[in-house]
């Protein structure tokens, strides 16, 4: 019997609810085969930095969520495979072993995770198998967008005012009834532990206030809860983002549950923002990476001195505003939207240190990093940007004086400022 045997590889879609990728391959394939594949390539050392590319906070927050991805389809009795390897390998080994038809997956833009899955297409075809693409990142489609993706507005203000109130939101897909799996005699593999991954075993757990973070769709649904019942009051989605980031949370349940919230518009916004840069990574590809940014403005010129970096890193600026946000980040791998303008605007436009040391620090340590979130937003911040003249001009630190007046940010995170 000629079987329909497709892979599912789970890529930024941590999660069952509002999965396309699965849902489609349940409907097209009597059988699928989870995968995960931990890329050790997003893990190594930046030696130039002497930093790694993801953190122990990240890792840490992936590694749980890939439990509880692993946890979540035992309960459809369904075996998640875990490698850990490069995926367009790994990937491939498993489809030639199992014989399967197509792998399933969400498709990525930025170039690393391009080249990856463009590699693993060409391997697939060379054994008559092919690549089925989906999406998950964004709040909308881009089918219903009411441009191509080469013609998004270079700024959110236009791009909202042409989609704000104009584009539905469609309804996420429910969680599967059933999750056909395939009897197979593969290894399942084991998930790798902070030390397996070659990184330190360092990260205290913050359970206090808004610094729970634990990887796994369950916990990003329970924290979503939370969020409507308790904190609607909030301006700010940064509750949840780590679960964002890692697709633990899909962007389109967050914007229907929050429909009755007091605050609502923002966190919409929010999530906008979100989608208005992952369509600026379409649009301008490696151009968010390179020195001169979406502007391709070579002109500025920034140093590359390791010692300012360091001490901006270790929150010893002459700044103590800055210093108790880099104390914070470095602490919690988390910082507000606002403790992000600070540190960053303080980095390229004070100390004139090139904005992409920055942006790879915060790739580094985010929990809730995204690359075209990041990267952009780095953009802007260096006035690299159609967008960039409000960014360079706002004065973020006086901001969050008017926010805390008593200095108590700072007395939490500046050891001199406790006893003040």
């Amino acid at each position: 019997m000629n079987e329909n045997k497709a892979i599912v590889w789970f890529r930024q879609d941590l999660r069952l609810h509002d999965n396309e990728a699965l849902v489609d391959a349940i409907a097209q394939n009597q059988f699928i085969v989870p995968v995960y594949i931990f890329d050790p390539r997003v893990f190594i050392q930046l030696e130039n930095l002497n930093i790694p590319k993801t953190d122990s906070f990240r890792a840490k927050f992936i590694i749980e969520s890939v439990t509880a991805l692993r946890n979540a389809l035992l309960e459809f009795n369904v075996n998640l495979i875990v490698r850990v390897g490069n995926p367009e390998e790994e990937i491939f080994k498993i489809a030639r072993r199992l014989k399967t038809k197509w792998v399933y997956c969400n498709r990525e833009r930025t170039q690393e995770e391009v080249l990856v899955q463009d590699r693993l297409e060409v391997a697939l075809w060379s054994i008559g198998q092919e690549m089925r693409y989906s999406r998950g990142k964004m709040l909308f489609y881009t089918q219903d967008l009411p441009f191509p993706i080469t013609h998004t507005p270079d700024t959110f203000r236009q791009f909202y005012k042409e989609v704000g109130r104009f584009v539905d939101i469609r309804k996420p897909l429910p969680v599967p009834k059933e999750i056909p799996s395939y009897e197979h005699y593969i290894d399942l593999g084991e998930i790798p532990s902070l030390i397996d991954l070659n990184l330190e075993n360092t990260v205290e757990t913050n359970c206090k206030e808004e610094f729970c973070f634990k990887g796994g769709e369950e916990e990003g649904l329970k924290r979503l809860d939370m969020f409507v019942e308790r904190f609607s009051k909030l301006k700010s989605c940064s509750f949840f983002s780590p679960w964002l980031s890692q697709g633990c949370l899909s962007p389109k349940t967050v914007y229907f549950a929050i429909q009755e919230s007091e605050n609502k518009d923002e966190i919409i916004q929010h999530l906008m923002v979100r989608d208005f840069f992952r369509l600026m990574g379409k649009k301008h590809l490696n151009s968010i990476f390179i020195k001169g940014g979406i502007t391709q403005n070579f002109n500025k010129s920034f140093s590359q001195n390791t010692d300012i970096l360091n001490d901006w890193i270790n929150g010893k600026t002459e700044e103590p505003i800055v210093n108790a946000y880099m104390n914070q980040l470095k602490s919690t791998g988390h910082i507000s939207l606002l403790g992000r303008k600070i540190t960053s605007h303080f980095l390229v436009n004070t100390l004139n240190v090139d904005w992409r040391m920055g942006a790879a620090y915060f790739e580094s340590i985010l929990i809730d990093y995204d690359p075209c979130s990041n990267w952009v937003n780095w953009n802007e911040i260096a006035g690299l940007t159609i967008d960039a003249r409000h960014y360079c001009s706002t004065n973020y630190i006086q901001l969050h004086k008017n926010q805390d007046p008593e200095n108590l940010f700072l007395k939490k995170w500046i050891s001199e400022y406790s006893v003040i």
